[in-house]
């Protein structure tokens, strides 16, 4: 391991071997590539495509909404393949945390690592609202409405989020269970929802009115990201919440029986599938229903009913909400796996690293995860919290991709399983798409995610630095 204030580094070696001799019950490798393909879908396609389509029509791109999701699946090529590289030549938990402990150095793996629990922690709250939205939803067709009070955050016209903070808690409890149970339960919830929306887009094609495409690209307003070209690419920063997935799969590499194969068919495999799906609901979406009228919490479900087939739209808004059961599941064991390996190497308590000898899972860390998530779930309103994942996710995308650029050449001879074709100009692209959508995000967003990281700094100054340290120098006597 190198040191120095900036340059504390792991290598690829320790990593992996950190991860395959750890003490203790070890975290279980249960994963098959079916599995991972499955946690990437369940983790992409969600508040994204239930949820946030309707705001990011209604107040960016209109009907060119499309568009944006083809700017942000083109990012995400770029991007998946450096991480179907890094996921394969490094399975461990802790994903963009590990590759950039080991390429840039403990600051930047700890400003990463704060960066995840933002993306993550934020990701699932921002779900579980949209699910709240759907599940009440559904409750008012059947004659039953939850008091004011508890339906909605503060600045949601409410006191508490209810729904929202109840499913948090009920995922989190089943994660605690086992990966493997959740990995079922999320398989077969998948397999219904993708159903369900090729249902939707089935319906909705037999219905749609092309006249609501017209302008496609609606006239810009005078203000950036406000319909026009901006807004297709303000759009699509919006929207990048949805491809989390990513990060999801690669955290979950260290828990799969074959990680050199099953984590670039994981990766790859939930970004085809799901940009395809998020372009052709968006298309539907939007040739149905008026887009300035989809700035509601279940658009999709507004969809249907204007087409009149109340039956259906019962079916729909069942559909969303196992989509978006799945992606709240997938973002709250991404961030235990996070959390996970950041305590190992001391940059958190260690409490958070310790492995259930029963469930095999890191039951400290998820139940830490899971309350302060319903915590944020039940108290801030959604349009805010999409926003900070997405620029959140967005940031970690770029460091995947330098640590790719990185690795190959101060390791080139290590083996990799999956290679990135034609690797500078791919990590390159993927780092100036991801620049790109970051700068159409509003600078209020950019202020919250300066906020973050400081208070970030913040703790690794006083805690984290020093209790790495120590652990470090506990691992030294150990192996002397």
């Amino acid at each position: 391991m190198s040191t120095g204030l900036f340059a504390t580094k792991k290598s690829v070696a320790a990593l992996v071997a950190a991860h395959d001799d750890e003490d203790g019950p070890a975290l279980a490798r249960d994963l098959s590539a079916f599995g991972l393909v499955c946690i990437g879908l369940g983790a992409t396609i969600g508040a994204g495509i239930f949820v946030l389509t309707g705001t990011a029509a209604a107040q960016y791109a209109g009907p060119a909404l499309a568009l944006s999701f083809v700017a942000g699946g083109i990012a995400c090529a770029f991007v998946g393949l450096c991480y179907a590289e890094l996921a394969a030549m490094i399975p461990v938990p802790g994903s963009t945390y590990a590759y950039t402990y080991a390429t840039l150095g403990e600051l930047c793996a700890w400003i990463i690592g704060w960066d995840l629990v933002l993306e993550f922690a934020f990701a699932a709250a921002t779900v579980a609202v949209g699910w709240s939205g759907y599940a009440q939803s559904l409750l008012a067709d059947a004659g039953l409405r939850l008091p004011a009070v508890l339906a909605a955050a503060p600045g949601g016209g409410g006191l508490v989020n209810l729904p929202a903070a109840g499913i948090v808690l009920a995922l989190t409890a089943l994660l605690m269970r086992g990966s493997r149970e959740a990995s079922w339960v999320n398989a077969a919830m998948v397999a219904l929802k993708v159903a369900i929306i090729l249902g939707f887009v089935g319906v909705g094609a037999a219905h749609l009115k092309p006249e609501l495409w017209h302008p496609f690209i609606p006239e810009n307003t005078g203000t950036f990201g406000e319909f026009g070209w901006s807004g297709i690419l303000r759009g699509a920063g919006v929207v990048f919440f949805a491809f989390i997935g990513f990060e999801t799969v690669s955290t979950a590499a260290g828990e799969t029986r074959d990680p050199q194969r099953d984590a670039p068919i994981g990766l790859l495999g939930s970004l085809a599938v799901s940009t395809v799906l998020y372009v052709a609901v968006a298309a539907v979406l939007t040739g149905l229903v008026p887009y300035r009228s989809l700035n509601v919490a279940d658009p999709i479900a507004r969809a249907i009913d204007a087409i009149g087939l109340g039956g259906f739209s019962v079916a729909i808004k069942l559909g969303a909400l196992v989509g978006l059961t799945t992606a709240t599941l997938t973002a709250l064991y991404g961030q235990a796996r996070v959390f996970y390996a950041m305590a190992r190497d001391g940059l958190l308590p260690r409490l958070f690293a310790r492995v259930s000898p029963t469930t095999r899972t890191p039951m400290s860390s998820q139940a830490t995860i899971g309350g302060l998530t319903a915590l944020v779930a039940a108290l801030v309103p959604i349009e805010e919290l999409g926003e900070l994942v997405s620029i959140g996710t967005l940031f970690a995308f770029v460091l995947v991709c330098t640590a790719v650029l990185i690795l190959r050449r101060t390791e080139p001879d290590r083996p990799r399983p999956f290679r990135v074709p034609a690797v500078t100009p791919v990590a390159g692209l993927g780092i100036l798409s991801c620049l790109l959508l970051m700068a159409g995000l509003p600078g209020e967003t950019w202020i919250r995610l300066a906020i973050w990281l400081a208070l970030g700094l913040a703790l690794y100054a006083g805690y984290g630095r020093k209790n790495a340290r120590r652990v470090r120098a506990g691992a030294s006597q150990a192996s002397g």
